[in-house]
């Protein structure tokens, strides 16, 4: 057992048994997937719509170095400057270079999940530079000295009460503030910030291949400070955000808006296209995009491709039931739920993350709410068959499972099997896996097999 799966199972099991963490996660939940109901009202054709964009995307997909090269040509044209970083190490190199000549000590940084998928805040502090975080839940959860907990809501898993109390702890406020006065608090240290700071960072919802922009979507405002204010703007987007066109936009933001929040259109959306003009009034006077791999071009393999297609509203981890028991934080990745189960192990080591793909009923739900229709829960059992192929599964379960398939397939075996035998199998050989969190399971003493039998012959 790996030490990622021995923390995941560890987390997992707090968790699970945490009824306070799930009544406020569950809590969240609906009230998103109520107004998600109302969102999908504003298509006349869903369906049609949902299955446009996937074919977009794979159209991207496909000719991926043909759309990046071209994105970078039409950027640079505008004035700004395109760095590839092939892991995560470059990105942060990349942009420590570009700190350093700036002689920067602060960055004001919007939410962005590849930022934390390479740990910018914690690196750029080991070198002396303050990275804040201007989103409300990035803010609260940079607070409280925790990862996101949701890719669209970091903070889910916390109350209004929760909230009051970090801010109560970290900044010594007074106890149980309302929502309003947390807000007001946070406003008055952030916006200070946006002016002092000379380095902005944004990630990308969307890159554009045919103006060479930079798509940034959210609801308050932030992001636009950021890319605003700072006289240096540092991008960084993962090569898979790529659409063809601006024209595209009109299906992808009403798609992203309703199956992330409810909404009809993000409050906030923002296009970059490189540094301020001379004809401009605001903006930043240097932009730099950081095109980042750090494992993406490992999803291009046929089993799990369709998971680039990915535009990382949320919805699955809404809709998965696992998630929805054990959190975000359980999964010990930047990207959790059912989605970041397929892509985590590709990107960040399938010896380490191989358990993730098996953190799944497989029930399909995750499909089924994906806007893009993306095949997620057959690719998380692509993944499994990769991991058996790969023989990065061990010896014992190759023989729990192949001694189950010879059971299965025969009905002779299974009859031979009475009630005690299968309990002994639950209760005691699974006593572990199984029992340690519930009762123990008592199987009928005639089956199926023998009341048919019974009403056949009578």
């Amino acid at each position: 057992m790996t030490e990622q799966q021995s923390v995941f199972l560890a987390k997992s099991r707090i968790k699970a048994s945490d009824l306070e963490h799930k009544r406020k996660v569950a809590f969240n939940i609906q009230k998103y997937n109520d107004s998600v109901v109302k969102g999908k009202q504003q298509f006349a054709q869903l369906e049609s719509a949902r299955q446009k964009a996937k074919n977009i995307k794979w159209k991207v997909i496909e000719r991926l170095d043909k759309y990046l090269e071209e994105f970078e040509q039409r950027f640079t044209a505008n004035g700004g400057r395109v760095i590839w970083a092939e892991n995560a190490e470059e990105a942060q190199q990349a942009i420590l270079q570009i700190c350093k000549e700036k002689n920067t000590r602060q960055v004001v940084k919007a939410k962005s999940m590849v930022t934390e998928e390479i740990h910018l805040n914690d690196f750029l502090a080991k070198n002396g530079i303050e990275s804040v975080e201007t989103d409300l839940g990035e803010y609260i959860q940079q607070l409280d000295g925790e990862p996101p907990y949701h890719i669209v809501t970091p903070a889910m898993h916390k109350s209004k009460e929760d909230v009051a109390k970090v801010f109560y702890d970290k900044l010594g406020t007074e106890p149980n503030l309302t929502p309003p006065e947390i807000t007001k608090i946070a406003r008055e240290n952030l916006r200070q910030k946006y002016v002092s700071a000379e380095v902005g960072v944004t990630g990308g919802n969307f890159l554009l291949a045919d103006i060479g922009a930079v798509c940034v979507t959210e609801n308050e405002g932030n992001a636009r400070l950021c890319s605003t204010f700072p006289p240096t703007l540092i991008s960084v987007v993962g090569i898979e955000k790529l659409l063809p066109s601006v024209g595209d936009l009109h299906l992808f933001w009403p798609l992203l808006a309703t199956y992330g929040t409810g909404q009809q259109l993000t409050v906030y959306n923002s296009i970059l296209s490189g540094p301020r003009k001379a004809n401009e009034t605001d903006g930043p006077t240097e932009m730099y995009v950081i095109l980042l791999d750090n494992g993406r071009t490992n999803l291009l393999r046929r089993e799990v491709r369709e998971s680039m297609y990915c535009i990382r509203c949320g919805s699955c981890l809404n809709a998965c039931p696992v998630y929805k028991n054990i959190g975000g934080h359980a999964y010990g990745a930047t990207y959790s739920g059912p989605i970041g189960s397929v892509i985590t192990p590709h990107m960040s080591g399938l010896e380490e993350y191989k358990h993730l793909s098996y953190a799944s009923s497989l029930c399909g739900n995750c499909t089924e709410v994906c806007p893009l229709k993306i095949n997620i829960h057959g690719m998380l059992l692509e993944n499994r068959a990769i991991m058996v192929d790969m023989r990065l599964n061990d010896n014992m379960e190759n023989f729990s499972w192949t001694l189950w398939k010879r059971a299965m397939l025969s009905r002779r075996l299974l009859n031979m099997a009475g009630a005690g035998i299968k309990d002994k199998v639950v209760n005691k050989v699974f006593k572990d896996s199984w029992c340690k969190d519930r009762g123990e399971l008592h199987f009928a003493e005639r089956s199926f097999n023998k009341m048919w039998k019974e009403r056949v012959h009578n």
